[in-house]
């Protein structure tokens, strides 16, 4: 990005051909503008749509709304890690199991708590980033599709220094698109000696959500078939929590048919629902010791189909 904005001085420019992109209103500035003004100006004003068309190009910020949709709906934990292994150290002295036996447990929870806050700001810091670099494209876009040759001239000044506003609002993003380090004030291990102790760091890690795969998963009269997908797949194999209840339960009786079912896979079959009745199901991993923020789980609401005695409008959907 800061390459980039080295190359918008005047002296680096490289012009292709200014005539091929001027409207009407530009060739009657072009009249009123002394040669080098004129220069100046069409030189400035192709430096600004390049920047648009490449640093901040609409498909540029989709992808990152995207992404951002994307992190709202992650699971994020905390991971125990050596020094050296948190700096890619091949040969490891101390495996990460290992150290999470030496941390005081209470110490632990405090630091989950702490990278619980550490995540929920670094999502607000994240959309507020990302609604400057869309105010940022439209307000230069404003500039460069105005007639006015002013903010190209006597005020290029002010224009350069928002292009490297928003050069840093967009290194700021997508440096904190990345969980880091959490930032620990005191020592998590106790009552062991200090030469047995590894340098401990502690890292904010992110895992893909979980979602149904909604062609596959189907709803059938008295059972229902639920499937669902992790976008990048973990290495290691994961458990599953699947929920269910009935939607507008009728009698007390109907109020039991609802759960939670631990699942090491990702389909599962759920029994014994009632014929032509609405029920929604919710799919997250199962948590664990080291979950410090999770806001969102999929759900999803299906229809099992009517049985065979609710009326002969219904026998077709046999």
């Amino acid at each position: 990005m800061s390459s980039h904005m080295a190359g918008l001085g005047l002296d680096k420019m490289k012009l292709g051909n200014p005539q091929s992109f001027l409207d009407q209103e530009e060739a009657d500035d072009q009249q009123l503008l002394e040669p080098e003004a004129w220069r100046t100006y069409t030189e400035r004003r192709n430096a600004l749509r390049e920047f648009l068309t490449s640093d901040l190009s609409p498909h540029l910020l989709k992808r990152h709304h995207a992404r951002m949709q994307l992190l709202r709906k992650c699971s994020y934990y905390i991971e125990v890690l050596p020094k050296h292994l948190a700096l890619g150290d091949q040969n490891p002295l101390v495996l990460p199991s290992a150290v999470f036996q030496l941390i005081d447990p209470w110490k632990f929870q405090r630091m989950k708590k702490v990278g619980t806050a550490q995540t929920k700001i670094q999502l607000l810091l994240l959309g507020d980033l990302l609604e400057q670099l869309d105010h940022g494209r439209a307000e230069l876009d404003a500039l460069l599709q105005s007639p006015d040759p002013r903010p190209f001239l006597a005020d290029w000044a002010l224009v350069e220094r928002r292009l490297a506003d928003v050069s840093a609002v967009m290194d700021s993003f997508l440096t904190m698109m990345v969980p880091g380090r959490l930032h620990v004030k005191h020592r998590l291990v106790s009552d062991v000696s200090a030469a047995k102790i590894p340098h401990i760091w502690l890292m904010l890690s992110t895992k893909m959500p979980v979602m149904f795969d909604r062609k596959e998963s189907a709803a059938h009269q008295d059972w229902a078939r639920l499937r669902w997908f992790v976008t990048i797949q973990p290495a290691a194999s994961e458990q599953y929590e699947l929920r269910f209840r009935l939607l507008d339960p009728r009698t007390q009786q109907e109020c039991a048919q609802c759960g939670v079912i631990p699942v090491a896979a990702c389909t599962f079959d759920v029994r014994n629902l009632l014929p032509n009745r609405s029920y929604k199901f919710t799919i997250k991993r199962a948590e664990t010791s080291t979950l410090v923020y999770e806001p969102w789980r999929d759900s999803l609401t299906l229809q099992t189909k009517p049985g065979p005695l609710e009326g002969p409008t219904l026998s077709h959907s046999v």
